[in-house]
């Protein structure tokens, strides 16, 4: 017998499929995105490198600190990463120690010399600003997979590659963030771009990288990132020179009981 509701209720749910099916698939290639530049670099072991952040003010003033770098690579968790600030005088000394894992929240030391002591950073107040930049004491650490839960939006050209467009919403407790949506290029899943959103769901920054360079024939890191706050006019350029890779530091390097004697 002819039942017309069931013919309704059939071709609803025909017309739908294609929108559940393509809700589904954006996730999880979202995710097959994030999984695969996490995969590609593996393997690098450690390095370390000179950096030079600028602090741009919103009239445009401009003032420098002279960084070193050294970044541990940690098999099943996150990275080790040490800042050590060698110029101006007034922060000389000053290191941040960062531990990153992936959805319990990154440990974080920072030793300030004036005070000639070790504080850790809480995780409720990794949102704020480092050390007067428009950088946040969560961009530090490394960008673990499970970090975030992700979607894949579409692909576009970004200069002269060709991009994965993707949004990933943070997992973690406590995040400044309710999303970032990121460029990854398509060839070696280079970040390119990231725009982050803030708790009120507003373009809060802009994350660009560019002059990227290619290591031991496979790990590509930028020359320069530039980091926008687009609500108080101020921003960071940060220039990174003299990458070396397996370098020898181990464990013993990142240690916050030897943070007053970083090196």
């Amino acid at each position: 017998m002819f039942n017309s509701k069931i013919v309704i209720v059939s071709i609803i749910t025909v017309l739908l499929l294609p929108t559940v099916l393509y809700a589904q698939s954006a996730e999880q290639k979202g995710l097959e995105i994030a999984i695969a530049a996490d995969d590609y670099d593996k393997g690098f072991i450690d390095f370390t490198a000179n950096m030079l952040m600028i602090l741009r003010n919103k009239n445009g003033d401009t003032s420098t600190r002279v960084i070193r770098i050294k970044t541990l690579e940690v098999e099943g968790d996150g990275d080790k990463n040490l800042s050590i600030f060698d110029q101006p005088a007034d922060v000389k000394g000053t290191a941040l120690l960062t531990y990153s894992h992936g959805l319990e929240p990154d440990d974080q030391w920072l030793y300030l010399p004036a005070l000639k002591k070790v504080k850790r950073i809480n995780s409720r107040n990794k949102s704020g600003p480092f050390m007067g930049s428009t950088f946040a004491f969560e961009d530090l650490g490394s960008q673990e997979v499970e970090k975030y839960s992700y979607r894949f939006l579409r692909e576009e050209a970004c200069g002269d590659w060709q991009c994965y467009v993707i949004e990933r919403f943070p997992e973690y407790k406590y995040s400044g963030y309710t999303k970032q949506v990121a460029w990854v290029d398509k060839e070696a899943y280079r970040l390119v771009k990231v725009d982050f959103y803030d708790r009120k769901r507003a373009l809060l920054k802009t994350l660009s990288a560019s002059d990227f360079k290619q290591y031991l024939g496979h790990y590509w890191r930028p020359g320069k990132m530039e980091m926008a706050n687009h609500l108080t006019g101020k921003g960071t350029t940060l220039e990174w020179t003299d990458y070396q890779f397996q370098t020898g530091i181990s464990d013993r390097d990142f240690r916050s009981q030897s943070l007053k004697r970083a090196k």
